[in-house]
């Protein structure tokens, strides 16, 4: 792998939020506390995650000042979307969220907590890439939610009785800065060790002034 130039990467930091930051004034927890209530409310017709070509292009309405990006329950996906230039843009780049809906075994919170914990553990190869520059150091930034009330719809991604649970989640994710009007590209991938869990998507993105 070529060795990355140092003005590469500091332009990363421009564009990047460090995850010691706290974006808007909203901690990286509550973020993404609140992309997972968004995308899980959206049952499969209209849900993002389920789109392999950017057709289902789905704007949060609730935050003027950030666009939630969704990456698929598995597989692989090549959006395209026009996006505006004056919002930041959430991106997971792999990650994981159960419930007590899902896994009706587990019986409390900390056990919810613990095992998106160890999904995300096993997660093994991870790779981010903005405008061709690999963003290194991913480790730094995982994210560990606290325990949430989450909302399931109709008809919705996992298939599961429509209701009200509790639920955690874990993963890897970047807070991208407004980008400048143009062309840009935007990729993220990650799998477990044991290759079952294995994801891919690349969003081409048209950015213009907001």
């Amino acid at each position: 792998m070529d060795i990355q130039k140092e003005g590469e990467l500091s332009n990363l930091d421009k564009m990047i939020h460090s995850r010691l930051e706290n974006p808007y004034g909203i901690t990286w927890e509550d973020w993404t506390v609140n992309w997972w209530k968004w995308v899980l409310s959206l049952p499969r017709d209209i849900n993002p995650g389920l789109d392999m070509s950017g057709d289902k292009f789905q704007c949060n309405k609730e935050n003027p000042e950030v666009l939630y990006m969704v990456g698929t329950y598995g597989g692989f996906a090549n959006r395209s979307y026009t996006v505006p230039n004056n919002k930041s843009i959430l991106v997971p780049i792999i990650n994981f969220c159960t419930s007590f809906l899902e896994e009706p075994k587990l019986t409390l919170e900390t056990d919810l907590m613990t095992r998106a914990k160890v999904d995300i553990d096993d997660i093994t190869n991870k790779t981010a890439m903005l405008d061709g520059v690999i963003i290194p150091n991913l480790e730094d930034f995982r994210v560990q939610s606290p325990v949430f009330d989450l909302t399931f719809p109709e008809d919705n991604v996992f298939e599961l009785h429509a209701g009200q649970t509790r639920a955690a989640s874990d993963g890897y994710w970047l807070f991208i800065k407004p980008l400048v009007p143009g062309r840009h590209t935007l990729s993220v991938s990650g799998s477990c060790s044991s290759g079952r869990t294995k994801i891919s998507v690349s969003w081409n993105l048209q950015v213009v002034s907001g």
